[in-house]
C-alpha cells in the first residue's frame, strides 16, 4: 500500500517550518526550516514554497504521496499592521426614506485606523433598492474606481436576509475584474456598521492575499501536488484556497491558531494555558475542556465579526534582547536578536575577552540594547535563552539548549555593570520577561474561571524553555514541554480539520431554525473542503445577545488516523485522577459507553467529574456534575430532571447548569443556555431520526 503523507507549513515571524507526517501513524517523517521571506516580491509565499520543496527533496517524499497540504500565513496580519492595504469603495444599499437615511449613514464608515499610523481609505456611495439596476451599479463602480478604489464592498441593510442585491454588485464588479467582498457573506449577524467595517477590512487585503495565494498554488502544482491547497484560519480550522480568495481576513492570527490545533490534536491537551514562544514574540491563549477560547478580533481598536482564537501576542520571547542603562536593567525586548542580525551568546562556541556595548537595533529604537564585543571583533547579544541556560532551566533535550558556559562568560560584563553576580543578572533578565507574562495569565485565569491547580502551562515553540520553567515557578503551576514543541505549529497545520461558522441573531429559535442553521454551516464546511459525511455541527447560544452559532467541523478526503493507542479502563482512570490531582483509587467510574468514560470524585456537596475518551484525552472537566445513561426515548425527561437538580441559587439569583451529550461518538456541548425550553429546542435537532432504544450519556454541570 503506498504511503500517504500530510504536510503542514507554518509561517512564523522568524522562520517558516514544514513538517511531513505519515497519515497512518502520525509519525513525523520529515522537517524543514527556512528564514521567513518578508521582503521577497511575493512575500512569505516564497518561504512557504522553498520550505515545502526542501522538505520533499531532503526526505525522499514523492509528490504523489502527499494527500493533504496546508499552511498558515502571516500575510493578512502583516498587511494590516504595515498598512499594505487597498483603498475600498463601499456600495451601500437599502430602502429609501428615513430607513434609507439610517442605512446610508451606517454604511458610510470612516477610514479604518489600523492602530499603527496607517489606515484603510474608504470611498462611499449609496443605491436605494428601488433604483438598483445593473446600469446603476456600473455608474457607481466607475465613480468609485475614479476616486482610487481598488476593491469593492457590497453592503445592504438586512443583507443577511437576502444576498441577491449584494450578489448583483459582485457580479458586475467581477465582470470588470475588480475584487469584491459581500458583507453578508463575511458575517450573517445584524449590525450594518460592524458588518460593513469587517467586509472593508477583508476587501482591503484582497489584492495582497490573492497575489500570495496564486503564487503558492502555482508552485505547489508545478511540483506535481494536485490535492487542494488548504489555508489555516484564525479560529483553528482550515479552508480551501478558493474560499480564502473570498474571505482572506479569516486567516488573521492563523499562526497562533496552528499551535493550538497542534496542542489539541497531537498532544491531547484538554485544559491549560498554552504558550508558543518563538524568537521574537510569544502567543498566549487558553484551552478549556478540550476547546480553544475564541473571540471576535479587534483591528485598530475597532471590533469586527472576524472570529479568531483569543490570543495575546507579547513582544518578549526566546530571542528578546536585554536593555540596560544607568547601571540598571531597563527591559527585555521588544527587539529580538533576529531583528538585529546578531547571534545569541548561548549559541556562540568561543567567547573571549567580552566587552559590554550599547546600540540601537533599528532607526528610531532606543540606544540601550546590550551587545557583547568579542576579541575577534564579532558582536553577539544576550537574550532570555541565554539567561535560562545560565540558570540551568533548559534541559539538554530542549530545542533552546545551548552553551551555558558561553552565555555565562558573555553575561559577566553586564553583571559587573549592574553590580551583581552572573546568576542574579540572569534572574533579573527573566524577571523582566515574566513581568510581561504574569498579567496576561492572571487575566485569562479570571476571564475563563480557571483553577490554577487544575491547569497546566503547555509550552510550545522553539523558545519554550527560555521562559516557561521560570514562569512556572513564579505562578506555581506545572508545565509541560512536549516532544516536537519547536514545530508544533506545523504539526497543527498538518492535522487541522476544515472549520466554518454561521452566526444568527435568533431571539426564540425553534427546532426548525436550529436545523436550518446546522444545514447552512454544514454546507459552508463542505464548500471549504470537508467531506460531507465527516461534518459535525456544534450549536452554541449566547443568551444575552440572542446569538446562535453553528460551528461545523469536518475532515478532508483523507481522514487522519488517530495517533494514540486505545487506553484501557485503568489507564483512563489514572488520566482522570491525574487531572483531579488525586490517586487512581480515589476516583470512581460513574458511567461509560463504548467511547467515553465518566470518572467522579465526591468532596462534601460537590462531585468533580472528568469525561475521558478511549484515546486518553480529557474531553470535559467540571468541578461539580452529575451523569446519567438513558435511551433516546428518555432524553427529554432525563434532561428536565437533571436541570432541576443542578440549578444553583445564591442571593435570590439562579445559575443554570451546563449540559453535555455523549452520542454517536461525539460530545455535544450546551454551555451558557439559560432556559430549559431553549435547551430542549436545540437538543431536539440531535435526536431527529434516532432510534428510541439508542443509549446516550447526559452530563449536567452546576455553575
Amino acid at each position: 500500500m503506498p504511503r500517504e503523507v500530510r504536510m503542514g507549513i507554518d509561517v512564523g515571524g522568524t522562520h517558516t517550518k514544514a513538517v511531513a507526517i505519515d497519515n497512518a501513524t502520525h509519525e513525523i517523517i520529515g522537517e524543514s526550516i527556512v528564514k521567513t521571506t518578508h521582503s521577497d516580491k511575493i512575500g512569505v509565499a516564497a518561504g512557504v514554497i522553498a520550505c515545502f520543496k526542501d522538505c520533499l527533496s531532503k526526505h525522499g517524499i514523492a509528490p504523489e504521496e502527499v494527500v493533504f497540504i496546508a499552511h498558515s500565513t502571516t500575510q493578512a496580519t502583516n498587511a494590516l499592521i504595515e498598512g499594505d492595504v487597498a483603498s475600498v469603495g463601499i456600495i451601500g444599499m437599502g430602502k429609501g426614506g428615513l430607513e434609507g437615511l439610517l442605512a446610508k449613514n451606517q454604511t458610510q464608515i470612516p477610514d479604518i485606523d489600523l492602530g499603527s499610523g496607517r489606515s484603510i481609505h474608504c470611498n462611499h456611495t449609496y443605491i436605494p433598492l428601488k433604483q438598483l439596476t445593473r446600469e446603476r451599479v456600473e455608474q457607481e463602480l466607475e465613480q468609485l474606481t475614479a476616486a482610487g478604489s481598488r476593491v469593492i464592498v457590497a453592503s445592504k441593510a438586512f443583507g443577511v436576509d437576502s444576498l441577491d442585491e449584494e450578489d448583483l454588485v459582485r457580479e458586475v464588479a467581477q465582470a470588470h475584474q475588480i475584487p469584491v467582498t459581500m458583507a453578508s457573506e463575511i458575517s450573517k449577524l445584524y449590525g450594518l456598521t460592524r458588518r460593513t467595517r469587517t467586509a472593508s477590512i477583508n476587501a482591503s487585503i484582497l489584492p495582497k492575499m490573492l497575489n500570495t495565494a496564486n503564487s503558492t498554488e502555482e508552485s505547489v502544482r508545478a511540483v506535481g501536488i494536485h490535492v487542494p491547497l488548504m489555508i489555516m484560519r484564525g479560529d483553528g480550522g482550515v479552508m480551501e484556497l478558493s474560499e480564502m480568495r473570498k474571505r482572506p481576513v479569516l486567516t488573521m492570527l492563523s499562526g497562533p491558531a496552528a499551535s493550538v490545533v497542534g496542542a489539541l490534536m497531537y498532544l491531547r491537551a484538554s485544559n491549560g494555558i498554552y504558550f508558543e514562544v518563538g524568537g521574537t514574540t510569544t502567543n498566549i491563549g487558553v484551552i478549556k475542556n478540550g476547546r480553544p477560547a475564541v473571540e471576535y478580533s479587534i483591528v485598530g481598536g475597532h471590533r469586527t465579526y472576524i472570529s479568531s482564537l483569543d490570543v495575546r501576542v507579547l513582544g518578549v520571547a526566546g530571542g528578546s534582547m536585554v536593555r540596560a542603562g544607568d547601571h540598571k536593567l531597563i527591559d527585555v525586548g521588544p527587539r529580538s536578536a533576529h531583528i538585529a542580525g546578531m547571534d545569541y551568546a548561548v549559541y556562540t562556541d568561543c567567547v573571549e575577552d567580552p566587552e559590554l556595548e550599547f546600540f540601537s537595533p533599528r532607526e528610531g529604537d532606543p540606544a540601550d540594547y546590550v551587545a557583547i564585543r568579542l576579541k575577534d571583533g564579532r558582536r553577539i547579544t544576550l537574550t532570555n535563552s541565554c539567561a535560562a541556560n545560565v540558570l540551568g532551566l533548559v534541559k539538554p533535550t530542549d530545542y533552546a539548549y545551548g552553551n551555558a558556559d558561553s552565555a555565562r562568560r558573555a553575561m559577566q560584563p553586564l553583571a559587573d555593570y549592574l553590580g551583581v553576580s552572573v546568576e542574579r543578572c540572569a534572574e533579573m533578565i527573566l524577571e523582566k520577561a515574566y513581568a510581561k507574562i504574569e498579567p496576561v495569565i492572571l487575566e485569562f485565569i479570571d476571564k475563563y474561571h480557571l483553577e490554577k491547580s487544575q491547569n497546566t502551562l503547555v509550552a510550545l515553540g522553539g523558545g519554550a524553555s527560555a521562559l516557561i520553567p521560570f514562569s512556572s515557578r513564579r505562578l506555581e503551576m506545572p508545565y509541560d514541554i512536549p516532544e516536537h514543541a519547536e514545530v508544533i505549529s506545523s504539526i497543527g497545520v498538518a492535522l487541522a480539520m476544515v472549520r466554518d461558522v454561521v452566526e444568527r441573531v435568533l431571539p426564540n429559535p425553534t427546532t426548525e431554525d436550529i436545523i436550518e442553521l446546522k444545514k447552512e454551516a454544514r454546507m459552508m464546511a463542505v464548500k471549504s473542503g470537508a467531506v460531507p459525511e465527516s461534518v459535525v455541527v456544534q450549536i452554541e447560544v449566547d443568551s444575552q445577545s440572542s446569538k446562535v452559532t453553528a460551528i461545523a467541523m469536518g475532515s478532508t478526503e483523507v481522514q487522519a488516523t488517530d495517533l494514540l493507542k486505545v487506553c484501557d479502563e485503568a489507564e483512563m482512570r489514572s488520566i482522570a485522577a491525574r487531572s483531579m490531582q488525586l490517586s487512581p483509587d480515589e476516583v470512581e467510574l460513574a458511567e461509560h459507553d463504548d467511547l467515553f468514560y465518566v470518572f467522579a470524585h465526591r468532596t462534601g456537596d460537590a462531585t468533580a467529574m472528568r469525561i475521558v475518551d478511549k484515546k486518553g484525552f480529557v474531553r470535559v472537566q467540571r468541578g461539580d456534575a452529575a451523569v446519567e445513561r438513558c435511551t433516546a426515548a428518555q432524553w427529554q425527561e432525563t434532561v428536565s430532571r437533571l436541570w432541576q437538580e443542578m440549578l444553583s441559587y445564591r442571593n435570590e439569583l439562579v445559575s443554570t447548569p451546563d449540559f453535555y451529550l455523549c452520542k454517536e461518538g461525539r460530545i455535544l456541548d450546551y454551555m451558557g443556555i439559560t432556559s430549559l425550553e431553549q435547551l430542549v429546542t436545540i437538543m431536539t435537532s440531535e435526536f431527529l431520526g434516532t432510534a428510541p432504544e439508542e443509549p446516550v450519556l447526559l452530563v449536567a454541570a452546576r455553575n
